[in-house]
């Protein structure tokens, strides 16, 4: 019997314990081997008697201590099939730690620990014999052999077991498959150029790497350090082990040792260690000579193999530059560093293995990097098929992973086939075929079947499971992943050995302490367990549990030196919060389903905070991760709905089951997305994961680690991708094998835009392949190949294959890019139904229509690639382009493709430069392209390389072309792109060419006879070479322009072209700019636009028909920037002296003196066909402006002399002498009093002087008053100007007094404040009335007086004008007491600030003072002005006298003014008060005052305010004037009592003719009174009630009342004047918002109108803006039948709709005199249109329409109707949607003066006959087309048409699509003669700096919001 069990007294105990173990030997030993991993019972195992060899390992595991044996006695009890009696006694003995000994009790002797190894002392090496010395070697050979079979020896016994049990740890067995490997990038191990072995990979492939790859004889070329990058179950420990068991059974006999090192036990040393101490004390000691062992070691070190597994969980960071020598100890890290460096065992090798993230720097930065991706499709069904040994099983298994994509796609981390081959074994028994799709559907329900698989018997302690998930979380947040045994109970550590989810192994912690370490089979499984813990604990909260959902983002990885434990922690969480594991979760957690319920919500609320982030790539994927292993669709559609469009993945490996998991969101998203993965280290088969996601439109892949073996993925995936239009796959690997699945797949990509295939290394071969297929992808739009390996065999195939395949419409090739464009075919043959003759007719038009651009740039084209190319180009479609530059071709080479062209049909741009073209070739090319009849432009330049030829496409093939072409954008190259289609020009600049090189030029070009353009500047020609030019230029036939500048030409090289200019025909313009060396000879008119398709009408500038008996162009000749002495001066004119005219010469010369001056001027006589003559920036002596002068009287011819601050003088000459009338400006001249008598008798010689302008000098006062004594005798006709000459209040006197002595003056203005005019009118004859306005002249009362006398003195004076002259109450009345005249009429208007206070009695007051008749008053507060008409001399009235005397009341307050009124005012015809407030007194007063007026016709009381006691007298003085005309009330605030007053308004009233009562305050009782009084009045002939509120009862009883008024002409304005409503625009756009500035702009119109009307303004409306309805409508087209007088009816705004606008229009068509027709702003629709337009009134002027809802149908009908009117004069559509249907004319408007269609949605093409019919309205002044949609083309046909429209003034294109090549278009109508005044385009897309430049070219373009308002000159 065993002594144990006697001393234990646990006999029958220990006999069953033997007897049960003795039975299963195996189970027993792999206990053992678990329990006591440091110790070594080979020898002891091998007892012939199995009992006696289960008491040595009982006895072993006794000794160990109380938690191995009670661990031991918890397995025994759960794993075996233990008798109930049995496991209780076992248990109570000892299972719970009684009774146990110690191990004095037990006699057990602790077995002695091996010494640890602190040093090696190496022997001192032996001076004896040679004998000694060899047998010391044998000696330490042998101890070297002996330990290498020992290292062999240990690998065989730890990593040569058999396959483990069901219940065994998982992390390796005999049954492996070799994951992927795959080189990184940059540590290929061999050179890409040598080939590779039959079987092994190359380094461009990316197929997989085998044992051999990674330590064969080709290895050894590269790096001896090696780092394997796989995430977290990706086998790279299991590698490490399977690579030592190869090396134990002898596959890898290269290495003679191998050593294999964990850094997380290695982490556990406390002390620092030396090499032999790491290689001897912790992995294996010789059993003798150990420092014999080390030399060998390190002489052959080639052949050692250090393994480190883990290098990311390396501790003690070795510091840089530390070097530690073999003697030296330092930590692990440090001995690693060294062996990686070199410094210890030098020649050896290193392999680590550490997952992605940032490597320690100790590693080399040449060590080689390969990536572990673990399992493809074939080698998971390998995997299965060696896990299952059963046939049946297998195939099952097989059966189920082919079946269940989602599963095979997990399957791919090694660890996790591993339990899902566990979970197979244990579930197929019970499992129908296709179920394991809903029992294992993520991760983590792979490891919770797992952990029920392995559970013995369905034995599932809840709470070991959970203490296990707290041991594991614990180490997880301390960083612990080794356990000794005292951190895990006894319990879970039986419950984890027999569920094999612990692993233990011996753990060397110090100098002689060894202690067996415990560990979770996987990093994983620790996780999962962590994850148990989390979400079935309840101590952890709902807060705590949702901290631990966090993303860790791989990027961030890059930065920290040790990684984290928390990879997989969220994905569990996530998978345990579905609800499928809730059951499981409420047994472990032993609560009711709503605690488990409300876990899982918490975790799923995290997730969906994190799902609605911006998240960068990697955290994406781990989001995927975690939402797929939720099952939860609603948080998959939420991120998928929050993932961006654009989605870039960047720099981080990514995993098949990375790119699985990214897949399943997008399946339930709606939206396309963009997929973009750079840098990212991608697994080989990862592309099939994307099979069948349809929402990706663009997948972009660019890395160097894609080889063949991916692009066969791919090729798979991409047929299922149903969305894809674009696919990028850059810098990869790829050879002919991926290529070939590529193009195989590329074609069943039905939507495919745009491929790339940049930076591949790929050859011939595998271009043209893919090249090939480009006629099987119809939508294909681009296709790069760039940075490919082309050689010129492939590039001229490439061609080939462009110039025959009828989709490519672009190939590009420049140094390593190739890029092809292409666009599919309009239609095809096969598609068109029909004949096979139609359809071959199609074939041809397609080709025919095809067009190719050809860039070839940089491709060292020789000739004879050229001769190729141009052989296929002669065959092959019409050419956009042909770009040959940056190539070697040379003069030969450019000669053959020059001749070739006319051939090629190319019909834009040959590109030659670059290609090493000589002066010598020059004449060459020139010979070869003068006869090429489509050429447009060629440009050579030599010291800039460029050879650039550009045609001009056929006929029929420009107007396809002009259709693809676009508008250019900007407007230089607009400018200066400018070629007529005819014109060829030829530009040889900077080519060097000097005198000698121009014959043969010449005699190149002399042979074309359609040379347009020829420049030659910018070469070195010299005054001999232009003299040599000029004698060729009749050989060169008629040229448009000729360029020389820059040639270095002097004076007598002007003179020889002034010469030419004179001689030949077709050089109408010689510009020179002497300094600049600008020198220009033009031809004929330049095209002003592109888009013209009919040259303009010629301008009266251009062509004038003159006394030269033709129609004649004008020559300009331009010298600038020249110093001209008299003798030059001589010369020139003398070769000028010839020219034909007209001819204008402009000269700018640097200075010019009166003697060159003199001799220009007296050889003027010379020159009949001189027309202008300028002098710009030349500076002049002050005797000049007399020298001019002069001229006038000289030279009959003189029409205008300017002179402009003796710098600019502008000479006009009449064409005849018979046409009269000269103008003279000398403005800022300096001339003072002194000289106005010298400069008078000068201009007295002139027969006729229409125009004197003297402004800006320094005349004064004094030269003021010399000038007017001159003025008798001066011939002037026109006006003089003399603004800005410091002139006085006493200069404004004196014109006074001057005005009787000259009888010729007409109007004369002076303004003496900021403005400073000064302007006087002339007639050619005396005339009667003479107009005098003097503005701010600020006269003192001593003036008064004198301006009285001079007043009474000009008898002739009809209108005198005072505005602000400082005039007050006293100074007027003496000025109205003091003027006297024998007879006549004077109109008097005076403005001051005090009339707006004066009150109404004042300025009446002032009226009585007048010594004339008083025949007019109007008076104006707001306007603060006065108007009287007086009439000379004072004559009495006898019949307002008697009536005087009869009324005359002398007890009224006010009798004394009433009488001096009525004694002054006893003729008054007019009294208008507007803007006035009338009081008690005031009204009394007009009581009194109108009774005795028997001349009063019109009286106007608007917009003033009436006391309520004023009414009554108001109305009494009213109801005694029986002879008004003429009544105006509107406008005023008048009460209660408005009724009384138009009572006694309108009584006794049958002789009025016009009555305004708009917006009078007309209720029933007023409206009663104005139907009565409206009854009586026969005579009326207009009507004004708007804005009154009318509704249709009212507008009944005013439509009975006008059926007396058969006079009724006008129905709206009067001719008087016109509503204008004022627009504060201000206030709309500081209002804000893009609602205000609409309106802002919609109504600037408004404020132009209301600006061109300075003086007050009132408006007579009949019925607009009243509420009068349908009713109303009807109701007065009852009565407008009545009316044949009637013709202006204005009824806008009033609430009218088709109803009412029908039956009013069918009665208007009745008023046979209707002139002006306005019914905007109305719901009329089409129906009124279209009854407007069967009966249109025959005299219509005016139609308004403005805002009627007005449709296409109806705009139509009106404009077939109004087409011809004679006497339309103004038509309003705008606001109405037209959509783009607007009225076009065949016939015409002849007097049409205003068109409006504001806002009508018109576009481009409606503005096409838009524009056609402006052309047949010859008065046209003003086009409203603004708030439309009209863009560059609509300019260019407006701009067509601009110059044929003599009147118009004003276009207003404000706020429409137009850019600034739309805006130079409309710049150069204006440019041809035009005579518009503004064009306004405000708020187009120009943008401001093109604006400003546009107009600084063309003022006459308006972009500002507020318009440039421009003054008429006076007197016009």
């Amino acid at each position: 019997m065993d002594p144990i069990s006697f001393r234990l007294g646990t006999k029958n105990q220990w006999g069953w314990l033997v007897s049960l173990l003795s039975n299963d030997p195996e189970w027993l030993s792999a206990k053992v081997k678990f329990f006591l991993p440091n110790i070594d019972l080979g020898s002891r195992n091998e007892a012939p008697d199995p009992t006696q060899r289960v008491l040595l390992q009982l006895r072993e595991l006794h000794t160990q201590g109380v938690a191995t044996w009670q661990a031991f006695i918890h397995c025994v009890c759960m794993e075996l099939e233990v008798p109930l009696e049995l496991e209780v006694q076992l248990l109570s003995t000892w299972g719970h730690g009684d009774g146990f000994p110690g191990p004095s009790e037990t006699g057990a002797e602790s077995p002695p620990e091996p010494p640890f190894h602190h040093g090696i002392k190496r022997p001192r090496q032996s001076c004896g014999s040679s004998p000694r010395r060899k047998q010391f070697r044998r000696q330490q050979l042998e101890l070297a052999k002996r330990y290498l079979q020992q290292l062999r020896t240990l690998a065989q016994q730890r990593y040569g077991g058999e396959l483990p049990g069901p219940g065994q740890p998982l992390t390796f067995h005999q049954a492996y498959v070799p994951p992927i490997l795959q080189w990184s990038r940059a540590t290929a191990p061999f050179s890409t150029q040598e080939g590779a072995a039959p079987g092994s990979p190359r380094a461009e492939d990316g197929a997989d790497l085998s044992l051999q790859d990674l330590f064969g004889p080709r290895a050894d070329k590269g790096p001896r350090v090696m780092v394997l990058l796989g995430k977290a179950g990706m086998g790279k420990t299991t590698l490490t082990r399977w690579l030592c068991q190869k090396w134990a059974d002898g596959q890898l006999d290269r290495f003679q040792a191998l050593f294999l090192f964990e850094f997380r036990q290695l982490n556990l040393l406390a002390e620092a260690l030396t090499l032999p101490q790491l290689l001897f004390d912790l992995y294996l000691r010789p059993e003798e000579g150990p420092d014999a062992v080390l030399q060998y070691l390190e002489r052959n070190a080639k052949g050692v193999l250090l393994i480190f597994d883990g290098l990311e969980e390396a501790l003690h960071p070795h510091p840089r530059g530390e070097t530690a020598g073999p003697e030296a100890p330092g930590p692990a890290l440090a001995l690693f560093s060294g062996l990686c460096r070199g410094t210890l065992l030098p020649g050896c090798r290193v392999m680590a293995t550490s997952r992605p993230g940032k490597l320690p720097d100790c590693l080399p930065t040449e060590a080689a990097t390969v990536h572990l991706w673990g399992f493809d499709g074939p080698r998971v069904e390998e995997y299965v098929g060696r896990f299952f040994s059963n046939q049946p099983a297998r195939e099952a298994a097989l059966a189920e992973l082919r079946a269940n994509r989602h599963l095979r796609s997990m399957c791919a981390a090694p660890a996790l086939c591993r339990i899902a081959c566990l979970c197979l074994r244990h579930l197929l028994p019970d499992l129908s075929p296709g179920q394991s799709a809903a029992l294992l559907p993520t991760v983590t329900q792979n490891y919770l079947q797992m952990v029920l698989a392995l559970s013995p018997r369905g034995y599932q302690p809840a709470e070991a499971l959970r203490g296990l998930g707290e041991v594991a979380l614990r180490g997880l947040e301390t960083g612990k992943v080794i356990f000794s045994a005292g951190d895990i109970p006894p319990a879970m550590m039986a419950f984890g050995a027999a569920l094999g989810l612990l692993t233990s192994f011996c753990v060397c912690t110090g100098p002689w302490q060894q202690e067996p370490g415990y560990a979770f089979t996987h990093l994983s499984l620790q996780e999962f367990l962590a994850a148990l813990h989390l979400m079935a604990s309840p101590e952890v909260d709902k807060d705590a549990l949702a901290h631990h959902v966090t993303l860790h983002s791989r990027w961030l990885l890059r930065t920290k030196a040790r990684l984290g434990l928390w990879d997989h922690l969220p994905a569990f969480l996530a998978g345990l919060a579905s609800s499928a594991c809730r059951p499981f979760l409420r047994h472990l957690a032993e609560r009711g389903e709503a605690w488990v319920g409300a876990k899982q919500a918490a975790v799923i609320q995290a997730l969906k905070k994190l799902a609605t982030r911006r998240l960068t790539g990697p955290k994406v994927v781990e989001l995927c991760r975690c939402v797929g292993e939720t099952q939860e669709p609603e948080l998959a559609s939420l991120m998928a709905r929050s993932l961006p469009c654009q989605l870039p993945f960047h720099n981080f490996p990514l995993t098949y089951a990375d790119l699985a998991a990214l897949t399943n969101v997008l399946g339930h998203r709606e939206a396309p997305i963009h997929l973009d993965f750079e840098g990212c280290p991608l697994e080989p088969c990862c592309p099939e994961a994307l099979a069948g996601c349809g929402r990706v439109e663009s997948l972009s892949f660019k890395s160097r680690k894609c080889g063949d073996a991916f692009a066969e993925a791919l090729s798979r995936s991409l047929p299922t991708m149903g969305s894809l239009k674009k696919l990028g796959l850059a810098g990869s690997k790829i050879t002919a094998r991926g290529i070939y699945h590529l193009v195989q797949a590329l074609p069943l990509c039905p939507h495919l835009e745009e491929v790339s295939f940049q930076d591949n290394q790929l050859k011939n071969q595998e271009l043209l392949s893919i090249v090939k297929v480009l006629p099987c992808l119809p939508t294909l739009r681009k296709l790069d190949l760039s940075h490919n390996n082309v050689s010129m065999a492939t590039l001229l195939g490439l061609t080939e294959v462009a110039v025959t395949c009828r989709t490519i419409r672009m190939l590009q090739v420049r140094e390593a890019d190739l890029i092809i464009l292409l666009s599919p075919p309009t239609e095809t043959a096969a598609e068109l139904p029909g004949s096979p003759a139609l359809r071959g007719n199609a074939g041809q038009k397609e080709a025919q229509s095809r067009s190719l651009a050809l860039r070839l740039q940089k491709c060292w084209l020789t000739v004879r690639d050229v001769e190729m190319l141009i052989a296929q180009l002669r065959e092959g479609p019409l050419l956009e382009e042909v770009d040959f530059s940056g190539n070697q071709l040379e003069d030969e080479g450019c000669r053959l493709v020059a001749e070739a062209a006319p051939q090629l049909r190319i019909a834009g741009k040959l590109d030659l430069s670059d290609n090493g073209l000589s002066v010598v070739g020059l004449p060459w090319v020139l010979r070869a392209v003068s006869t090429c009849r489509d050429l447009a432009d060629l440009h050579i330049s030599l010291k800039h390389k460029t050879v650039v030829l550009t045609f001009a496409p056929e006929p029929e093939e420009q107007e396809g072309t002009q259709e693809r072409a676009a508008f250019l954008d900007s407007l230089t190259l607009q400018m200066s792109s400018e070629l007529p289609p005819c014109s060829p020009r030829i530009r040889l600049t900077h080519c060097g060419l000097q005198a000698e090189h121009l014959e043969q030029l010449c005699k190149a070009l002399e042979g074309s006879c359609r040379l347009g353009h020829l420049d030659l500047s910018k070469n070195a020609l010299g005054d001999q070479g232009a003299a040599q030019l000029v004698r060729w230029l009749p050989a060169l036939g008629a040229l448009q322009s000729l360029n020389l500048s820059e040639n270095h030409l002097s004076l007598d090289a002007v003179f020889s072209l002034a010469q030419c200019f004179s001689a030949v025909p077709w050089v109408l313009q010689l510009d020179i700019s002497f300094e600049s060396q600008h020198v220009v000879l033009r031809g004929g008119r330049r095209a002003r636009h592109l888009l013209a398709r009919s040259p303009p009408p010629e301008s009266p500038a251009q062509a004038q028909s003159s006394g030269f008996g033709q129609r004649c162009v004008p020559r300009s000749f331009c010298l600038r920037e020249c110093r001209l002495e008299a003798l030059s001066l001589t010369h020139l004119c003398e070769a000028l002296e010839t020219c034909p005219g007209p001819l204008e010469v402009r000269l700018s010369c640097v200075v010019l003196g009166d003697q060159s001056l003199d001799t220009l001027l007296g050889h003027l006589p010379r020159l009949p066909q001189l027309s202008l003559l300028q002098l710009s920036q030349t500076p002049l002596s002050p005797r000049s402006p007399f020298l001019l002068a002069q001229l006038l009287g000289l030279c009959p011819r003189a029409e205008k002399v300017d002179l402009r601050s003796l710098h600019d003088a502008t000479l006009h000459f009449k064409s005849s002498e018979e046409q009269k009338g000269g103008r003279c400006g000398f403005t800022g001249c300096g001339l003072s009093q002194m000289h106005v008598e010298p400069l008078c008798e000068l201009l007295r010689k002139c027969e006729d002087l229409s125009q004197l302008d003297l402004s800006a000098n320094q005349l004064g006062d004094g030269g003021l008053r010399c000038l007017l004594m001159c003025l008798p005798q001066l011939p002037i006709s026109g006006s003089l100007d003399l603004s800005g000459n410091s002139i006085s209040q006493e200069g404004a006197l004196c014109l006074t007094e001057t005005l009787p002595s000259c009888p010729r003056i007409r109007e004369a203005a002076v303004n003496l404040g900021a403005e400073q005019s000064f302007r006087i009118h002339f007639s050619r004859q005396e005339e009667a009335g003479k107009t005098l306005r003097l503005r701010e002249c600020s006269f003192r009362p001593e003036h008064v007086p004198r301006l009285a006398a001079g007043l009474s003195q000009a008898w002739h004076l009809t209108e005198l004008t005072l505005s602000r002259c400082c005039l007050d109450l006293q100074d007027l009345t003496l000025l109205l007491r003091l003027l006297r005249r024998p007879e006549g009429l004077l109109r008097l208007r005076v403005e001051e600030p005090w009339m707006g206070r004066a009150g109404v009695l004042t300025l009446l007051q002032v009226c009585a003072q007048a010594l004339g008749n008083v025949t007019e008053i109007s008076i104006s507060e707001s306007q603060q002005q006065l108007c009287l008409q007086l009439k000379f001399p004072r004559q009495e009235n006898p019949e307002a006298v008697a009536r005087r005397l009869a009324r005359c009341d002398l007890e009224t307050h006010h009798s004394l003014l009433a009488r001096q009124l009525m004694e002054t005012c006893t003729w008054l015809r007019q009294l208008s008060l507007s803007q006035v407030t009338l009081c008690h007194a005031s009204c009394q007063l007009l009581q009194s005052f109108l009774l005795p007026l028997s001349e009063l016709k019109t009286f106007r009381l608007a917009s003033s305010c009436v006391s309520s006691e004023g009414l009554a007298p108001l109305a009494s003085g009213l109801s005694r004037c029986r002879h008004l005309e003429e009544l105006d009330l509107s406008n005023n605030q008048l009460g209660e009592e408005a009724s009384t007053v138009l009572a006694g308004a309108l009584e006794g009233k049958s002789w009025l003719r016009r009555l305004d009562l708009s917006h009078f305050p007309l209720d029933d009782s007023t409206l009663a009174v104005l139907s009565q009084g409206l009854s009586h009045m026969t005579c009326l002939q207009s009507l004004c009630l708007s804005g009154d509120d009318i509704g249709d009862v009212g507008c009944s009883r005013l439509a009975k009342a006008l059926e007396a008024a058969t006079s009724l002409e006008e129905l709206g304005p009067c001719r008087r004047a016109r509503e204008t409503q004022r627009w504060d625009v201000s206030v709309l756009m500081a209002a804000g918002g893009s609602e205000g500035r609409h309106q802002a702009g919609r109504r600037k119109h408004g404020i132009r109108a209301w600006s061109q009307h300075p003086t007050y303004c009132e408006g007579l409306y009949l019925l607009s803006h009243n509420q009068i309805g349908d009713a109303g409508a009807q109701h007065l087209a009852a009565v407008l039948p009545g009316l044949p007088e009637l013709r202006r009816v204005d009824l806008s705004a009033n609430g009218i709709c088709p109803a009412g606008g029908v039956r009013l229009v069918e009665s208007l068509a009745l008023c046979k005199h209707l002139e002006e027709l306005r019914l905007g702003c109305n719901a009329l629709g089409d129906p009124t249109a279209l009854g407007l337009a069967r009966a249109l009134p025959p005299h219509l002027r005016v139609l308004h329409l403005r805002s009627s809802r007005l449709g296409p149908e109806g705009a139509l009908s009106l404009g077939r109707a109004l087409d011809g009117c004679p006497n339309l004069e103004e038509i309003s559509l705008a606001e109405n949607t037209l959509a783009g249907q607007v009225p076009h004319f065949r016939r015409g408007l002849p007097r049409l003066r205003q068109i409006d269609l504001v806002s009508c949605e018109i576009d481009d093409q409606a503005a096409k006959l838009l524009a056609a019919s402006f052309m047949l309205c010859p008065a046209l002044e003003e086009i409203l087309l603004s708030w439309n949609l009209l863009g560059d083309e609509a300019a260019a046909e407006l701009a067509q048409v601009l110059p044929r429209m003599q009147q118009l003034k004003s276009v207003d294109l404000e706020k429409n699509r137009i850019t600034a090549y739309g805006a130079w278009l409309l710049a150069e109508g204006l440019a041809q003669g035009s005579g518009i005044q503004v064009i306004r385009l405000w708020n187009n897309h120009i943008p401001p700096d093109a604006a400003q430049r546009l107009q600084s070219q063309e003022p006459r373009l308006d972009f500002a919001f507020f318009p440039n308002e421009r003054q008429a000159p006076r007197g016009t």
